[in-house]
């Protein structure tokens, strides 16, 4: 039996993020990444044990005076390609049923979101149809999205239920994102979403008052049996949604159950929404096109992690967050997708060259922002989000000289990236 399970030898370039145990990195220390370079071809080498987490990165000099006449199951040669931490996508919507391509013509007609949501389409049109789903349907629609996701280099991914919005469907989802957390080569964190949405016939306190008194409890219950895991909880704060007051009520209620606050805020219209989160120690706050500058100091006070998401300004046409401000004011940002029936895209090399784009974020920025900011948005930045010793093996090797390659060479990562390494296994290989 060998000793080792995977070994990378001999890469030009790996890009470490950081090797000096920060768990987060916040304002102007996101404008550079930890860098190992080849030189005099000295290559880089990392080494991954059986447990899957990282036990040497260094080079490989370094290597063969410590290590001697080893064993390992799996050895790539890196030989003039780079390597990154595996990406992060800390916000997704992936588990739902239906097909919402005609309101993409709406928009581009010119009808808001609202209108959509208003014209009975949007998160109503999903839920109707999420709702009638078998749970393998969902499962089968979700494990496709992720395997695709890998491909592009997510090792890791934050997953909402929400398109429920009642106790027997909102669980339904939980239970297909548990099972794909067994099944699939991914690294998930799992997000109680039943405020989503007002569901039809309720009001937003009827609403409300389900999620905490029916939905809640049914989920804690399942979790204390073992039977399912759940990490964060969510609100849609928006206006015509659920207001200040009742997203309050729903946090500091999954909050109480042990759940890590992680919501959507301040999105379309400045309801501060942030300032509200910030008060409550959230983890992660979404969205915040609309965040105000008081929202922005109550967030950095707070130590929030601000989570921007490039594709729903660029789908929805609307203003983007203030990134610049709030990464100049000391705010650790990180990156998500948004993928979802509403904005379809699930490759972060794409939205990191979004973000660089439409937020005007550095390519060391946004590289920060989906890997380990992304991690601490999720609570797994200990072990996560890095190429550090002792954190999991999950690497993305590119056929380039150079990382940033993966940003600028827009739509290209299905041509860059030549294999994508979770806790030390090989989870997708371009032929």
């Amino acid at each position: 039996m060998s000793q080792y399970k995977l070994l990378v030898r001999s890469a030009n370039q790996v890009v470490t993020v950081r090797n000096n145990g920060v768990r987060v990195v916040r304002g102007k220390d996101m404008q550079a990444v930890d860098v190992i370079d080849e030189d005099d071809n000295d290559g880089i080498n990392i080494l991954i044990n059986k447990s899957g987490k990282i036990e040497f990165v260094g080079k490989n000099s370094k290597f063969e005076e410590k290590y001697k006449n080893i064993t390992v199951d799996v050895e790539i040669d890196a030989t003039g390609k780079c390597v990154i931490p595996g990406l992060v996508d800390a916000h997704t919507h992936p588990v739902w049923a239906g097909d919402r391509v005609h309101e993409f013509a709406m928009k581009l007609a010119g009808a808001t979101y609202m209108d959509v949501h208003t014209a009975g389409g949007g998160i109503n049109f999903t839920v109707e149809h999420t709702r009638a789903a078998s749970e393998d349907l969902l499962y089968t629609g979700l494990k496709q999205r992720l395997l695709n996701m890998i491909s592009t280099g997510t090792t890791t991914v934050e997953c909402k239920s929400g398109y429920g919005l009642e106790v027997d469907t909102e669980v339904k989802m939980l239970e297909v994102i548990d099972r794909a957390s067994k099944e699939i080569p991914i690294t998930i964190s799992s997000t109680f979403l039943g405020a989503h949405s007002v569901p039809r016939g309720k009001t937003p306190e009827e609403a409300t008052n389900d999620v905490i008194s029916v939905q809640l409890p049914k989920i804690v219950k399942l979790m204390s049996d073992g039977l399912l895991k759940v990490d964060n909880i969510d609100v849609f704060c928006e206006k015509g949604v659920f207001d200040v007051d009742q997203s309050k009520r729903i946090l500091v209620a999954g909050k109480d159950a042990g759940l890590q606050i992680n919501f959507h805020g301040d999105e379309l219209n400045p309801l501060e929404g942030a300032e509200m989160g910030a008060e409550l120690g959230a983890l992660a706050i979404s969205h915040l096109e609309e965040i105000s500058e008081q929202g922005i100091r109550a967030m950095v006070e707070a130590g929030s992690i601000g989570v921007v998401l490039p594709t729903t300004a660029y789908i929805l046409r609307i203003k983007p967050p203030p990134v610049r401000l709030m990464i100049d004011s000391g705010m650790a940002v990180a990156l998500g997708s948004d993928y979802n029936p509403n904005a379809h895209c699930s490759s972060m090399p794409m939205v990191m060259h979004l973000a660089c784009v439409l937020m005007h974020m550095s390519m060391p920025e946004a590289l920060i922002a989906a890997t380990l900011n992304a991690a601490a948005a999720l609570g797994l930045a200990e072990t996560h989000g890095s190429i550090e010793v002792g954190k999991y093996g999950d690497l993305v090797v590119i056929g380039a000289n150079r990382w940033e390659h993966l940003i600028y060479q827009l739509g290209s990562h299905d041509k860059l990236i030549d294999c994508v390494i979770r806790h030390g296994d090989i989870v997708y290989q371009r032929v």
